[in-house]
Parts: C-alpha cells; sequence; structure tokens
C-alpha cells in the first residue's frame, strides 16, 4: 500500500446492488484535507481527553439515542447501499443504540484505577488511559454496527477517531457523522475521512496516529498488520471467518435446521460470523439437508426495502455475488451436490440464490475459503471426535456453536473448539459480549469489557510509603 496520487485513486460512490444503479458519489479527500484531519484529531485529543468521565458519558449516550431516534432513515441509507433487507437495516441501527449505552453506562466502571496488590510496601495501581487519535478503517456489511463497536469505547476511553468507511457506504458514513456533530461530540474528536488507500498508508505511519482498527477482509488484515508492524502501532483485527455450527442431535429436526437457516442468511450470509460451516450427526443428517433444501427452494428474489415474505434479497455488490458462484461451481466441478439455489440471476443486480451444498472436501475452494454469502455447507459426521476434528480444521478461529439435547455433551465439544467465542445451544451477542477471534480471524477484541481494554494507556501509579 504505497502512496499514490488522489487524481487516481476511486470515489466513494453508492451502487443499488439491487438494480446495479448508480447513486450519489463523492470524491475522495485531498492530502491537504488528509493532513487538516491529522492535525483536527491531534488537537482534539489534548482537550477531549480532560473531558470527565461523567460528561463523556451523557454525549456517548446521546449518540445513542439518535441512532435508535433516526432509524428509519439510518435503514433506508445502508438498504440502497449494501442491499441489507430493510427491518434488518432498521435493527442494526438500533442495535447500535445499545452498544453506546452500554458504554456510556458501564465505561467509567471500566476506566476507573485499579489498586493492586504491592508486595514490597507502597500502593500501586493501573490507570487506564487514553493514548490519543486512532484509525478506524470499516467494512460495508454493517455500516453502522461496524463503527459503533470501534467508536463507543474509545470515545469513552478519551480517544479522538479518524473513520475511513468503505467507498460503497459514503452516505452512511456522513449520517454517522452528522449524530456525532448533533449528538454534542466536539469537533475534531470525531471525523469522518474518504481517504484512498495511499493516504491510508501515510496516516499509520504519521506520528500523530497511536493505533489502528480494522474490520475486513484476510487480504486487508495482512497489509494493514504489516503497515501497523512498521511503524510500531498498536492494531486490532477483526477478520474474516468460516465459524463451525456442530449439531450432535436435535429432539426437532427440523426445527433445528430451520434455526440454522435463518442464522445462515441473516445479512444474506454477509457476517464473519456466521454460521458458514454446518457440521451434522450422520443420523440427522440427511432430514437436516432435506429441510435446508426445501427452505432454499422456497425462496424468490425480492426487493430489500419492501420486505416482502419468503424472499431473499442481493448480496452488497455483483462482483461479489459473481465471487461467491464461481465458489460454488468450483466445489460442483469437483464432485460436490448443489442440493438447491447457487444461480446468479442475469442483469446487473447481485442476487444468487440461497443454496445448499454437501460433499464439499479439501481439494475445493468452499472448504478452505470463506464462504460470505447465502450458502449453507454442510458435512456429516459419525462421532463428536470427528465433528470437533473438522470444526477445528480451518485457517479462521472467529466463533463457533455446539447444539445438543444433552448440555454437557454440547459443553464437551464446545470447550475444544480453537475459537475467539465458542457457544453451546445458542449465539452469545450483544453489547456486553466480547467479540473476536484466533488465527487468521485476526486478533484483538470489541465489545463488552475488553472492547475498552485495547487502544489504554494501562499506567502504572505508584505511591512509596
Amino acid at each position: 500500500m504505497s502512496t499514490t496520487s488522489n487524481t487516481t485513486a476511486r470515489s466513494y460512490r453508492v451502487v443499488n446492488p439491487a438494480t446495479g444503479e448508480p447513486g450519489e458519489e463523492f470524491p475522495t479527500a485531498t492530502d491537504a484535507e488528509v493532513q487538516e484531519a491529522l492535525a483536527a484529531s491531534q488537537a482534539a485529543f489534548e482537550s477531549w481527553r480532560e473531558v470527565s468521565l461523567e460528561e463523556r458519558s451523557r454525549i456517548v449516550a446521546r449518540v445513542g439515542e439518535l441512532f435508535t431516534e433516526r432509524a428509519d432513515e439510518l435503514a433506508a441509507i445502508i438498504t440502497e447501499e449494501m442491499g441489507k433487507p430493510l427491518a434488518e437495516s432498521r435493527g442494526e441501527a438500533e442495535f447500535c443504540t445499545d452498544i453506546f449505552d452500554y458504554f456510556a453506562t458501564e465505561g467509567p466502571g471500566l476506566a476507573a484505577d485499579q489498586e493492586i496488590k504491592a508486595i514490597g510496601g507502597g500502593r500501586a495501581m493501573i490507570q487506564k488511559l487514553p493514548v490519543g487519535p486512532l484509525l478506524g478503517i470499516m467494512p460495508w456489511n454493517f455500516p453502522y454496527y461496524q463503527v459503533a463497536r470501534f467508536a463507543a469505547p474509545n470515545l469513552m476511553l478519551g480517544n479522538t477517531i479518524i473513520l475511513k468507511h468503505a467507498e460503497s457506504c459514503p452516505k452512511s458514513a456522513l449520517a454517522i457523522q452528522k449524530i456525532m456533530d448533533d449528538a454534542g461530540v466536539p469537533q475534531g474528536v470525531y471525523i469522518n475521512l474518504f481517504a484512498n488507500y495511499g493516504q491510508i498508508a501515510d496516516i499509520i505511519a504519521d506520528p500523530r496516529i497511536q493505533g489502528v482498527s480494522l474490520t475486513g477482509s484476510e487480504r486487508a488484515g495482512s497489509i494493514i498488520g504489516e503497515l501497523a508492524g512498521k511503524n510500531l502501532k498498536k492494531v486490532v483485527l477483526e477478520l474474516g471467518g468460516s465459524d463451525p455450527y456442530v449439531v450432535l442431535d436435535a429432539e426437532d429436526v427440523k426445527a433445528a435446521a430451520g434455526q440454522a437457516w435463518a442464522t445462515r442468511l441473516e445479512n444474506t450470509g454477509q457476517a464473519c460470523n456466521s454460521n458458514k460451516r454446518m457440521i451434522v450427526m450422520e443420523d440427522i443428517f440427511d432430514e437436516f439437508v432435506a429441510e435446508l433444501t426445501t427452505l432454499a427452494k422456497d425462496l424468490k428474489p425480492g426487493n430489500p426495502a419492501e420486505e416482502a415474505e419468503g424472499t431473499y434479497t442481493p448480496l452488497a455488490s455483483r462482483a461479489a455475488a459473481e465471487g461467491l458462484a464461481e465458489q460454488i461451481q468450483d466445489a460442483v466441478s469437483k464432485g460436490a451436490t448443489l442440493h438447491a439455489g447457487g444461480t446468479l440471476q442475469d442483469g446487473p443486480g447481485a442476487y444468487l440464490a440461497p443454496a445448499v451444498l454437501t460433499g464439499v472436501t479439501p481439494e475445493m475452494r468452499a472448504y478452505r475459503e470463506e464462504l460470505f454469502g447465502p450458502v449453507a455447507v454442510v458435512y456429516k459426521v459419525a462421532s463428536d471426535e470427528e465433528a470437533v476434528k473438522l470444526a477445528n480444521d480451518s485457517d479462521y478461529g472467529l466463533g463457533g456453536a455446539v447444539f445438543s439435547t444433552d448440555e454437557e455433551r454440547a459443553r464437551r465439544a464446545a470447550r475444544q473448539l480453537e475459537v475467539g467465542m465458542a457457544n453451546v445451544n445458542g449465539i452469545g451477542e450483544g453489547a456486553d459480549i466480547p467479540f473476536g477471534g484466533v488465527k487468521r480471524s485476526g486478533y484483538g477484541r470489541e465489545l463488552g469489557p475488553l472492547g475498552m481494554d485495547e487502544f489504554v494507556n494501562k499506567r502504572l501509579f505508584y505511591i512509596a510509603d
């Protein structure tokens, strides 16, 4: 990622994935605007760090309130930008309220001084202090939620933020900036910047920036991680995932399959922690796959803005849909069975029929690669040990879940998952639940009490007797 001329950079542009029609376009920042943002962020940090936690809490809480007050407006924006079903778009905006409220409420306690035992005498405590301006690089799949989980804890800590959003989400990026401004976030504390790739490298290298957080692809994480390491900057990387969803047994197989399918189709399958690999015990496998197939075949393409029952919505871009179709076809060409879906609709829209795929083997791309869209890959296993071994046979390690009518059986299997988030008989999600992975899914944590423990100076403060 080397410095490039701003004149050759891609602009920030809306393209409706349901129709392929282009919308508003916004120019990338000039190099002068980047320098202005860096200077403003540093200047704002000098004063924001001195604002009391109580006052920061009041402002952060107001940010959260505005996400719900403007939920309808915010939902319409991301439904246009990346095709999220309108009800899910509204839910995402409202979830941001939960996140900001959690850190506004719990933040003062989480940032409080922590006294530790000083064996040699005197008094010792750990102080949690802000570190300075941070760069956030955010993705298109959850345009509000991803920003909220990075911004809320760091605003509470007293850090300042420069936010580089995805090029396909400029209107949602600007809507967030307006919320920050209207909530009373001081000028320079949160800055939306339509930076290009070369400018990102320059920002990370700038001595005023103290850390960078990226949510994105494994490739992007590798680039940003290298840049951050080269410049000795703290970095949090939340990357891809291919989460195992292990079903050891079920009282009602159809219901279990229905739950798995509904989980897989959330956000049209475009979530890093989606249940991309369903691992099912052999005695219920056939019935499980049959139900998934029925559910998939019943779906028709629909307009994400209309919220019609029995429909599926587009992926975020035509390119994404075409790439997913290629992964499916690679598997089929090498012997996998496509039970339903997987067809790419003609025309400029980004519609790919939700698919059910079995018989995936290691020589297929679908075995190792993340399938970022509505594809249920289902594996058959004969024992708990085989299920765990298959679950861990992945370069990713974000999350995973194990389901069984015998909770202790599920707990035994879940304890062996090589992931950052292991779940039993459900998926733990919420503003208070830490999020993050291991292996090639990245490192660092967001949300919950660990969300305020990343970009912070854990300073020792010692007072001798």
